[in-house]
């Protein structure tokens, strides 16, 4: 085969390491198959039929991207391989878009161009032959000469085309700075065809703007372009990817010696240099210092901005009276119980009556004490009086459970909100405020301060905001803590109930959450009758995870008649380790969705995504209308088009395979994800090697997931550490001290 003359710069590159061995080895000869290709160090091994070789050439080396029908140079060493024989180990790789018609089949074939397969493939090459790379350049419209190729596809043939080259190059340059090209597709989608340029000006960026890269990536590029180390753009960066990587732990601040021995740490800087960088942010108002309850501590404006807008939204309300404290509530309870069957308590009475006076008001307890039943009674008493009331949680299910314990439309804050992709924010602020005179929050442990800001912007003056939740659940995840600083400011109307109602038929996972928050141990009492929440005793970590398989797998679903992936869900403390959520997966994968069909599956950023696969989506997205904690179920895998479809209740979702670092699998997920989130049976592994997470807020937080099957496997010196660990990490910042009375 003829190597190609006129080889296509956009999609050549030539890697070359600095060492190279005097007498070098060489193979040149078309890629037949891409064994392996690792995208986070491109490491690839590749099937080549080379020149002078009867057989296929095993090659082995570096490369940014490789498909299949390209023609590949490669010069190094022959060695033998113990268990794959003789391959070619490469020093220096280059490869070129191929000039043969069946290169150029293979080449188009191989998965490279979305909207072409293996039949589109051959149908383009018998009708144009070795022009038609410059067909799809230059003359696309020629394409619908093709049967089967319209409009449209046509359109998204060459879109898709104009898209890998700029990925390609996009994976070149990274490649050339000794970092991952796995994330190519996200930072095209992201800058554009500007991508390089962006990149190469303020690699920095790629840490703030990308997600999945970090700062020790962005950093790479920087140094490795020539930034200076002592650089004071890098000192800035690193300070500000501190405290924007401490927000990751909830902290809306961090203490001044923490930041500075942080970024140390993080910069390879010395202390003076960090300082300097820290009195040079604050001087130019990128950092804001605050000393609070004792503490220096250090500011991104933008979140000490949130802190004092909530301080601010909600005392000025509290001295206000509701728009509907008018209302006989007493006259009316009567009738309202006896329509709903369900007659309040006397502490719910004292409740009510304690909410309908102020313009705003928390609600809090644990399970079965009646917060819906008083929140029930509330709003069908307003709804007599036609009071314009709103109903919201963070996440999509909890909304729907909101709903559906009350009857009335709720939707998530960010559809409430209105939000607007493309950074600009929610529609509804001041100037364009919820046409409301009551907004009710459910699941408020869950809101950060940064989405409490923002829904205190947009709320009417006049209206009312009640805040309903658990304040002994684990924090949001994002930035704060503040369902539980308003519990504990002192400066709002707090109805606390504690008096437990619900027993459902003598439940255990009510009187057992409650037993765990008040720190005593869970009554595992065996039953001789089915009961709703079982510890299973086992002590080594392989025998746990082999019982938490056969307990989802079999014992479940055979007992209680819950299907394994839909129903069940597996929670851990912690991603890492054995009985980590990551291992977790895998197995459950593996046993409950094995593999069926090769093409049925994708594997993107270390995961295998198959049809059936239960998986959780990563990070809001606002383009999809999905958000950070929404779980759906694979229903299909495109290679052609190179998409998953994933169904989220009722609506279906597509992702492009580039895009599938959004997605996790759900099988088993941490604690705090879980959060917001209902599910009929839940599985909780407790082993000593989570010695960090064996905290009673998590364990609490875990079993008041479950609405009607509870089972523990695990160590009882687990357990009991769980249960006795009553410390809460401290979440840095300023909002408790901000909403105390003067």
């Amino acid at each position: 085969m003829p190597h190609p003359q006129n080889p296509r710069p956009p999609l050549s590159f030539q890697l070359t390491p600095p060492s190279q061995p005097s007498t070098p080895d060489s193979v040149s000869g078309l890629v037949e198959r891409v064994t392996f290709h690792n995208e986070e160090n491109g490491w690839s091994v590749l099937k080549v039929r080379a020149k002078d070789h009867h057989e296929l050439v095993t090659v082995v080396g570096s490369l940014p991207a490789v498909n299949a029908g390209e023609w590949l140079d490669a010069s190094g060493r022959w060695v033998h391989d113990r268990d794959f024989g003789l391959q070619l180990k490469a020093d220096t790789l280059r490869t070129s878009p191929p000039d043969s018609p069946d290169g150029i089949e293979r080449y188009l074939a191989s998965g490279l161009v979305r909207g072409i397969g293996p039949s589109y493939a051959r149908k383009l090459v018998a009708a144009f032959g070795t022009a038609i790379f410059d067909v799809i350049e230059t003359a696309s419209a020629r394409l619908e000469q093709v049967p089967g190729i319209g409009p449209k596809r046509r359109l998204r043939i060459k879109q898709a085309w104009n898209e890998q080259k700029a990925v390609r190059r996009i994976m070149v340059f990274l490649h050339g700075h000794g970092v991952s090209t796995a994330r190519a597709v996200r930072i095209h989608k992201t800058y554009g065809d500007d991508a390089i340029d962006v990149v190469r000006n303020d690699p920095y960026r790629l840490a703030r703007d990308i997600p999945g890269i970090g700062f020790k990536t962005a950093d790479q590029i920087a140094l490795h372009a020539g930034l200076p180390p002592d650089s004071p753009k890098r000192i800035d960066a690193g300070l500000r990817h501190v405290l924007l990587q401490a927000t990751e732990s909830g902290h809306c601040a961090l203490p001044l010696d923490d930041l500075r021995s942080t970024a140390c740490e993080c910069l390879a800087a010395d202390s003076p240099l960090v300082l300097a960088g820290i009195e040079r942010s604050l001087q130019q108002g990128d950092l804001v210092r605050e000393h609070i309850d004792g503490a220096d501590l250090l500011f991104l404006p933008h979140l000490r901005e949130a802190e004092q807008g909530i301080a601010r939204g909600l005392l000025s309300r509290v001295a206000c009276p509701a728009p509907f404290a008018h209302i006989d509530a007493a006259g009316l309870l009567p009738t309202i119980e006896a329509e709903t069957g369900r007659p309040l308590a006397p502490s719910q009475r004292q409740a009510l009556m304690q909410t309908l006076r102020h313009a705003v008001m928390v609600i809090t307890g644990g399970p079965g004490v009646g917060k819906t039943t008083l929140l029930q009674t509330l709003l069908q008493l307003l709804a007599r009086h036609q009071v314009r009331m709103l109903l919201a949680a963070p996440t999509g299910r909890a909304a729907r459970r909101l709903s559906d314990a009350t009857g009335m439309p709720a939707s998530t804050l960010h559809r409430l909100m209105e939000f607007q992709p493309g950074g600009a924010g929610f529609a509804r602020n001041p100037s364009n405020p919820l046409a409301t005179d009551l907004l009710v929050i459910d699941e408020c442990s869950m809101v950060d301060v940064l989405l409490m800001h923002a829904v205190l912007r947009a709320l009417p003056r006049t209206a009312a905001l009640w805040l309903v939740g658990d304040a002994d659940q684990l924090p949001s995840v994002g930035p704060g803590n503040v369902l539980r600083n308003l519990v504990d400011s002192g400066g709002l109307p707090v109805a606390r109930l504690v008096e437990v109602f619900r027993q459902d038929g003598g439940s255990r996972i009510v009187t057992n959450a409650h037993r765990i928050n008040s720190g005593s141990l869970p009554d595992t009492t065996p039953s001789s009758c089915l009961t709703d929440f079982y510890w299973i005793e086992r002590e080594d970590p392989q025998r746990i995870l082999a019982t938490l398989v056969e307990v989802v797998r079999d014992r479940i679903p055979s007992r209680f008649n819950l299907d394994p992936i839909r129903d069940v869900q597996v929670l851990s403390p912690q991603n890492r380790g054995s009985l980590g959520v990551r291992e977790l997966n895998r197995v459950l994968q593996s046993s409950l969705n094995p593999p069926r069909e090769p093409d049925d599956a994708v594997q993107r950023f270390g995961t295998d995504f198959r049809p059936g696969d239960k998986v959780l989506q990563t990070r809001n997205n606002y383009d999809k209308d999905v958000f950070n904690g929404d779980i759906g179920r694979v229903t299909a895998v495109d290679p052609l088009e190179q998409e998953i479809e994933v169904a989220f209740d009722n609506r279906s979702v597509r992702y492009e395979f580039g895009e599938l670092d959004e997605l996790a699998l759900a099988y088993a997920t941490t604690v705090h994800k879980s959060q917001g989130s209902e599910f009929p049976a839940v599985v909780l592994p407790m082993a000593s090697q989570h010695h960090l997470l064996l905290q009673r807020n998590l364990l609490y937080t875990a079993v008041t997931r479950a609405r009607k099957l509870v089972v523990l496997v695990g160590q009882p010196r687990a357990l009991q550490r769980a249960v006795q660990n009553a410390h809460v990490e401290r979440r840095w910042g300023g909002l408790l001290a901000r909403l105390r009375p003067a």
